[in-house]
């Protein structure tokens, strides 16, 4: 079922008993509007929705099946959204400031959860949607119950330069900038520059993670893959030592920078274990 809603009621009014359902609407933010899909399991064990932030050349198509296997494996709402200037959202014309992953959690967390209804929720973020989701519960200690970074970056580094440096020149190829065509069709080149020009350039060489950290009272899950091609494991470790709160990190085997997409059942395992151990319903 793929059915436009405005989701006015509760995310329990919705749900039809025995019956997973998917639901997409458009929330107006300031600059545009983004779209947002909801997955419902066929049974909710919790009303407090898993909140998705996609990385730095994704959106909500590109979870693929991950959210839907998240939302039956947790028995919990799954919510997902592309950024201003990705996927089906409103494009952008000019690149984003240096403060980005800030004024996201600053100007568009609130937003979307007032739209959305959400009082609390757990966030979990791919890459730079992890950083995303460290500012919000940073910003935000009473809506955010759980973070869970995938393969967050923490600080710009040598080895995190390169490897966009080499999918820039990767994606310079018409062939490959076509597969990416396909998830973003005209933002593509808006997209691929907002990654690449920002990550690279002399303005944003000082960004690091660290001044969120410590004001972060919820629990934390950082995975990592053990060949991640942007950063080594160690960098969640770095994360879970940081926070206020309790931090556990988890180095994911045979797998690089997607872990939801490499490792799938490993993830599912471990974001279930640990909403268990801490107790978050």
């Amino acid at each position: 079922m793929n059915d436009m809603t405005t989701m006015t009621d509760s995310l329990m009014d919705q749900c039809s008993v025995g019956k997973p359902q998917i639901m997409d609407r458009f929330v107006d933010i300031p600059g545009g509007q983004v779209f947002v899909r909801t997955w419902l399991p066929a049974v909710i064990q919790s009303e407090v929705p898993m909140l998705l932030l996609h990385d730095s050349l994704g959106s909500v198509a590109q979870w693929r099946n991950f959210p839907q296997q998240l939302s039956e494996h947790l028995q919990r709402p799954v919510i997902a959204y592309d950024r201003l200037g990705f996927g089906q959202s409103t494009s952008r014309q000019s690149l984003p400031s240096y403060d980005f992953i800030t004024e996201e959690a600053e100007v568009v967390f609130p937003v979307l959860c007032q739209a959305l209804k959400i009082d609390q929720c757990c966030l979990v973020g791919h890459s730079v949607g992890g950083a995303m989701a460290i500012a919000i519960a940073s910003l935000h200690p009473r809506e955010c119950k759980a973070v869970i970074t995938l393969a967050a970056p923490v600080e710009i580094h040598d080895r995190l330069l390169e490897g966009i440096e080499e999918a820039k020149q990767f994606f310079a190829h018409t062939e490959t900038f076509n597969k990416l065509r396909k998830w973003h069709g005209e933002k593509t080149r808006w997209v691929l520059d907002a990654w690449t020009e920002t990550w690279l350039s002399d303005g944003f060489s000082s960004w690091t993670i660290y001044p969120y950290l410590p004001k972060i009272t919820a629990p934390v899950l950082a995975m990592h893959g053990d060949s991640d091609e942007y950063g080594p494991a160690s960098l969640s470790v770095r994360i879970a030592e940081g926070i206020k709160g309790k931090g556990q990190q988890a180095t994911i085997r045979n797998c690089g920078h997607i872990p939801h997409a490499e490792q799938t059942a490993d993830v599912l395992a471990l974001i279930a274990e640990f909403l268990t151990k801490y107790k978050v319903s």
